[in-house]
């Protein structure tokens, strides 16, 4: 049996673009739920990945990104979730954490097998991360209450489908027990 990392999906973020007005309230929602996913995972000693979009800032790192968050208008919705100095980071372009991402090579080097998938959004980049992770014969969780959205109808169908089409246990956050992993 493989171990369990939990992935922080695009929570690092200024909230300053096009459709935020949407996402904000529903990350105002599951932000604790985030956090006390995080707390305990690191409290059992499980890998805090953080997978984040560069918006398109080409020469951005982790740390600036993280910077550039705390600095922004929201930065009471970053700062309670930031990575500490165990957590590793990657930086994506684009929707699904895999896509021309290290994550892979850093799972498998990690003896990673099972991969809980919080932050945002539900119907976007934690759908498309869900997909990715199912194809590459990952065990995938999906706490419903730790994952946020733009649109309601459309998360609702995107859990439906993690859990039908890709086997993923969709469940609420205080069900996941990292002390089995």
């Amino acid at each position: 049996m493989g171990k369990t990392a939990l992935i922080v999906i695009d929570m690092i973020n200024t909230y300053t673009h096009e459709d935020a007005h949407l996402l904000l309230p529903s990350v105002e929602k599951t932000l604790p739920c985030v956090v006390e996913l995080i707390d305990r995972a690191r409290g059992h000693e499980i890998p805090v990945i953080y997978a984040n979009d560069n918006f398109g800032e080409w020469r951005s790192h982790h740390g600036e990104i993280l910077q550039t968050a705390l600095e922004g208008p929201h930065a009471s919705l970053v700062r309670p979730l930031a990575p500490d100095k165990s957590s590793l980071f990657v930086v994506k372009a684009r929707h699904s954490i895999f896509y021309e991402t290290p994550l892979g090579y850093l799972l498998s080097q990690q003896g990673i097998d099972h991969v809980v998938l919080c932050g945002q959004v539900t119907e976007q980049c934690v759908l498309y991360s869900a997909l990715d992770a199912h194809i590459r014969h990952l065990r995938v969780t999906v706490p419903r209450d730790a994952v946020a959205h733009i649109h309601e109808d459309l998360a609702d169908a995107a859990l439906r489908m993690m859990e039908r089409n890709m086997g993923a246990g969709v469940v609420a956050s205080a069900e996941i027990d990292f002390g089995d992993s």
